[in-house]
């Protein structure tokens, strides 16, 4: 019996001398599909790939004499089919055979650099942009002088580490309470991500770079909100209790023009679908899954490389409705309810 542990034995200390195998995938040009099956795995066409390799290109090349190194296409498409499906490394690195260490190591560094190189892609409207996304509203209902609609929805995650019951939102997971504005096209032009789930919609708003923005005048236009938002002079909010025809008005003009941010989240969850099952990660690194999701969402747009699903862009109207005057309500100050009765008197009369 002792003989064969030592044979056991000396055969381990042999095994473990050996150098492991390396072993090379066959790894096939991803972007040999058509443009249908390319946006069916990646979300976004050839076109619009190419344009993301070519700004990001130069960051990835790897000065190294290491055989079978991952070309940055290779990375860039490693990244888009993990915020695609939300899937696991593991899986996503054999959908192009590629270890799961390297494939979650390429989609942090791809996730990193979009963030870097594209920023300019979220931008709240200034100027003749302003003008041009007012007018925009104007058509849809009839509100006048809108620079965007707000609100906040919740981004899925794990259970964090530390501070757990900060993250548990009012639906009892664990989530990030993510606040957006958008314009009438869907784009998302202010993103404030960092927040956890327990943390309330006013609370987030307060604390925003545009709220700040809009205290000290820098914008000369209004958002438009549901009743868990503070009505102000420039955050308009609805009626909780009409008492004449204008009022009613407004509030109808206001829910049917709101009802473009349900439809952006909408959209953008169903385009990445990382964002409606949720992110198993950190906080600090779910919020830079969700700025990349809506910088590529944006470029997106910019490039005509849209995905609007009719489940996303039909939301029921009167849903719209009910959502923004059954939420907690914040009280509106004496600024916002002047403005509010001038713009009803003026515009919904």
């Amino acid at each position: 019996m002792a003989a064969v542990h030592r044979r056991i034995r000396r055969y381990r200390r042999y095994r473990r001398a050996l150098p492991a195998p390396r072993v090379f995938r066959d790894r096939m040009d991803p972007l040999a599909l058509d443009d249908n099956e390319l946006f069916e795995r990646y979300r976004f066409r050839r076109a619009s790939i190419l344009f993301i390799h070519d700004e990001i290109r130069g960051n990835l090349e790897r000065n190294t004499h290491r055989n079978m190194a991952l070309s940055p296409i290779l990375s860039i498409l490693l990244c888009l089919r993990f915020l695609a499906t939300g899937a696991t490394h593991l899986l996503i690195g054999d959908s192009l055979n590629i270890s799961r260490n390297a494939a979650g190591r390429e989609i942090r560094a791809v996730t990193s650099l979009i963030i870097r190189v594209f920023l300019r892609f979220i931008a709240f409207p200034v100027g003749e942009v302003a003008y041009r996304v007012m007018e925009g509203f104007r058509r849809i209902a009839g509100f006048p002088q809108v620079l965007g609609c707000v609100d906040g929805t919740f981004i899925k995650i794990t259970m964090p580490s530390e501070n757990e019951v900060d993250y548990v939102n009012r639906k009892g997971y664990h989530s990030l309470n993510v606040q957006m504005v958008c314009d009438p096209n869907f784009r998302i032009t202010s993103l404030c991500a960092r927040w956890p789930g327990s943390t309330h919609d006013s609370r987030v708003w307060r604390s925003s770079a545009l709220c700040h923005q809009f205290e000290r005048g820098i914008h000369s236009g209004l958002l438009l909100g549901d009743s868990g938002y503070p009505c102000t002079h420039y955050l308009m909010t609805p009626y909780n209790v009409p008492s004449n025809r204008a009022q009613e008005n407004f509030n109808s003009s206001l829910c049917r023009t709101r009802v473009l941010i349900e439809q952006t989240y909408g959209v953008l969850k169903k385009r990445f679908q990382c964002l409606h099952y949720g992110l198993r990660c950190s906080p600090e690194q779910a919020v830079d899954y969700i700025t990349a999701c809506v910088l590529l969402h944006n470029i997106g747009i910019e490039k005509s490389d849209i995905f609007i699903s009719s489940n996303c862009a039909d939301y029921d109207f009167q849903e719209c409705i009910n959502h923004a005057m059954n939420v907690d309500r914040i009280p509106p100050s004496n600024d916002g309810c002047r403005k509010r009765d001038e713009i009803a008197d003026l515009f919904f009369s």
